[in-house]
């Protein structure tokens, strides 16, 4: 893919700003009435937000697309936002971005979690950072608000099932691997305490 793919801004029309707003509204506005699973039910586009937060400060103004990727992330597999209207809204490459993160919903949660870390390897780089910090954003929530009904045995093997996860990533982003280990040691603690 050609580096100003990249770099332009997602929507047509739009600076990079404004793309990444928009694309904040529209992720507000598909998963609105999505909370997270943890017992404070946090509205779901926190998660969005910190996702998109945790790649901004990875890539810098590098790369905005991405940015805009990361509050999508997670629209077809939750929401079943299309992947054409994505494409229609911020262009192909955050589409294509948001497929690469996408689950198959069809299958089985088991067989979904075996598919993440077989396909880390994988994934392309913006893709593998994209998905390094959901999971840094998931373990987070972990070690702070995990679900009530989820058992210590649970929650150390969500730990255990991200770590190898991250494991597969082909990410060179120092700031943002060490946030996820901080991350994943804290869900750890915290299901052992």
């Amino acid at each position: 893919m050609a580096a100003h793919a990249r770099t332009a801004p997602a929507a047509r029309g739009m600076n990079a700003l404004a793309a990444i707003l928009k694309a904040a509204e529209r992720a507000a506005h598909w998963h609105a009435g999505q909370r997270r699973k943890g017992v404070a039910q946090e509205p779901y586009v926190n998660h969005l937000i910190e996702v998109a937060a945790l790649v901004a400060q990875a890539c810098g103004d590098d790369d905005p697309n991405l940015v805009v990727a990361a509050l999508l992330h997670d629209a077809i597999e939750d929401q079943s936002i299309s992947r054409a209207a994505i494409a229609v809204e911020f262009g192909e490459d955050v589409a294509d971005l948001v497929m690469e993160v996408t689950d198959d919903k069809t299958l089985p949660k088991e067989e979904r979690k075996r598919l993440q870390v077989e396909h880390a390897p994988h994934k392309s780089p913006r893709a593998a950072l994209l998905k390094l910090a959901d999971k840094t954003s998931n373990l987070t929530a972990l070690a702070v608000s995990p679900p009530a009904n989820w058992s210590r045995a649970r929650r150390l093997d969500y730990v255990q099932w991200g770590r190898d996860v991250v494991a597969g990533l082909k990410v060179d982003n120092p700031w943002l691997r060490q946030r996820f280990a901080d991350a994943a040691d804290a869900a750890d603690r915290a299901a052992r305490a």
